[in-house]
């Protein structure tokens, strides 16, 4: 039975504004762009309360006509993040090919990103003071995310449909699966088997874990690119380097470009960003401005601030995450910024983010605020997951630095007829390696009951 605090599937005591402003057709495919207006608050609001705009893409290939494409079930993919936008295709390529054969794909802009009541260091303020802006940003978890699709669905008259779910988009997928699953033919699920409990610092524990072996997997592939990181990290210690945007570049921002460690198809381009690191100057070797550019995108929340705000609370059930990767960092005093041989770090959050990164400092109170927090809801129901009857294929990948392998799998035996193909050809990014194969896979097992 679905928690009382899931709204009821959209129906006449919830109207919601659906409007299609645009269509187009390009490249073997065809889009739509719809804007729904829904609830802020779906589970404490009044009728006639604050409502935000939520914004998705529409994407059919062009080898069905119209006529066929109306007749096509629906699959809804939730993108990862938190703070990530859908995805914008320029083609249908990938899994987005493999699944445009039989489906219409609803690409979501979930709530407080890209077209959907975008949240920055301009935005958020609006809000008022921090407290307001901790109490706005109660409501975009995945438990709102997963209400919305609900109202959206419900406005596109679609039957349940199958949803896809990458990284923290198979946490929504866990919560969609907890309190609506009358609203799924089945998931999908790819690097996303979020804990179901437990406190925050043991994600991190393993994360720490997992980067400091990808570290040394990634050293011993490009050896050289162990003495061009201690000649950085030396460099930032004695000289002060400043990225386009005019913040300082630390060691510890430095640190953050062990993001390229979490994929097959990103983990190579690490090299190449070290390779021109700098350059020869009057004033003797300086980083390079091709270098300061590349970084700046990397290390700077800027264009996604609510992944820095908000990835800790993902984790958060009815207790505070206070920094847990910050107090975590003591037991591994081998990532800190003064060690060597110096670590490249993973996704962790540090709350020195809002001191260094200009886009995040007026976001600093907020922040402080919401690792505070003690009182976050429960994002998933173990009854109901123990008691699941949608079909349900999910993606472990044995050495993801991300989402744990283990506490993955524990998650997978707490969910009933739950089908898991664990694979070690993969990093978190393997539907950027192998998207059509590995959607294909998910599909047929679910469909299959795992067979």
């Amino acid at each position: 039975m679905a928690d009382a605090r899931m709204p009821a599937p959209a129906g006449p005591t919830v109207r919601v504004q659906h409007e299609v402003r645009a269509r187009h057709e390009f490249r073997g495919m065809r889009t739509a762009e719809h804007f729904f207006r829904v609830p802020l608050d779906h589970f404490g609001g009044s009728p006639g309360g604050e409502t935000i705009t939520v914004f998705a893409r529409e994407y059919v290939s062009a080898a069905h006509s119209e006529e066929q494409a109306a007749e096509l079930p629906w699959l809804l993919f939730l993108q990862g993040g938190p703070g990530g936008r859908g995805n914008r295709f320029g083609s249908l390529g990938g899994w987005s090919k493999a699944a445009a054969r039989d489906f219409r794909i609803l690409m979501l802009d979930q709530r407080g990103t890209g077209l959907s009541s975008p949240i920055d260091r301009t935005t958020l303020p609006l809000r008022g003071p921090a407290a307001a802006q901790a109490a706005y940003l109660e409501h975009f978890r995945a438990d709102s995310i997963v209400a919305d699709a609900e109202l959206v669905r419900d406005a596109l008259g679609a039957d349940p449909w199958t949803v896809y779910g990458q990284s923290y988009g198979g946490f929504c997928a866990l919560t969609y699966l907890s309190f609506a699953p009358q609203g799924l033919r089945e998931v999908l699920v790819t690097g996303g088997l979020a804990p179901l409990a437990g406190p925050a610092d043991d994600v991190y524990r393993a994360t720490f874990q997992r980067v400091a072996a990808r570290n040394a997997e990634y050293f011993a592939w490009y050896p050289e690119d162990r003495a061009a990181v201690e000649r950085i990290a030396r460099h930032l210690r004695h000289t002060t380097e400043y990225l386009p945007d005019g913040g300082p570049l630390t060691v510890e921002r430095f640190q953050m470009v062990g993001a390229f460690l979490g994929g097959n198809t990103r983990v190579d381009s690490l090299h190449h960003l070290l390779e021109d690191a700098f350059t020869e100057t009057a004033a003797g070797p300086r980083l390079s401005d091709a270098f300061l550019d590349q970084l700046q995108g990397i290390v700077s929340r800027r264009s996604n601030p609510l992944y820095a705000l908000m990835h800790e609370s993902i984790y958060g059930q009815g207790q505070a995450t206070g920094w847990a990767a910050w107090r975590v960092l003591d037991e591994y005093p081998e990532f800190k910024p003064d060690a060597e041989p110096l670590l490249l770090t993973g996704e962790m959050v540090y709350p020195w983010y809002f001191e260094q990164d200009p886009a995040l400092q007026p976001l600093r109170g907020v922040a402080e605020l919401l690792a505070a927090k003690d009182d976050w809801k429960q994002l998933y129901d173990r009854g109901q997951l123990a008691a699941n009857t949608v079909p349900v294929a999910a993606a472990v990948y044995s050495d993801d630095i991300y989402v744990d392998r283990k506490l993955s799998l524990e998650t997978a035996s707490a969910v009933r007829g739950l089908q898991v193909w664990e694979s070690g050809d993969f990093h978190h990014d393997g539907i950027a390696d192998d998207g059509e194969g590995i959607f294909a896979r998910l599909l047929g097992m679910a469909r299959s009951g795992g067979r």
